[in-house]
């Protein structure tokens, strides 16, 4: 789980186009705090866990639902949808379908 978290944090992180150093000022740290949470020197406190949830603008379901790559960027795309009219997001899912069908032909 240790390895999880650590992992998480640095996918996070990358995806999220931030520097260790940049997030542990972010987060109100030294410039070696999440470093050394990366390199299995420490680990957050459940507070700090938190604050990284907020930091990253996940819940911390989606801090631990491995299905999901780039959960920062699904959150963003969730709350752009919520401003959309009924027939835009209908025309969306209709583009998403067709993508996916378009993926699982491409794979055969």
């Amino acid at each position: 789980m240790e390895e999880f978290v650590r992992n998480r944090i640095t996918q996070l992180r990358l995806g999220k186009g931030v520097s260790e150093y940049q997030m542990s000022y972010d987060l109100g740290h030294s410039r070696g705090y999440v470093y050394n949470i990366s390199s299995g020197k420490a680990l957050p406190s459940m507070t700090e866990f938190f604050a990284i949830c907020d930091y990253f603008a996940i819940s911390p379901a989606k801090f631990f639902d491995t299905e999901q790559n780039n959960p920062i960027l699904i959150t963003k795309v969730i709350e752009e949808l919520k401003t959309l009219s009924d027939d835009d997001i209908v025309l969306l899912l209709t583009l998403i379908y067709r993508l996916n069908n378009k993926q699982k032909n491409n794979r055969k």
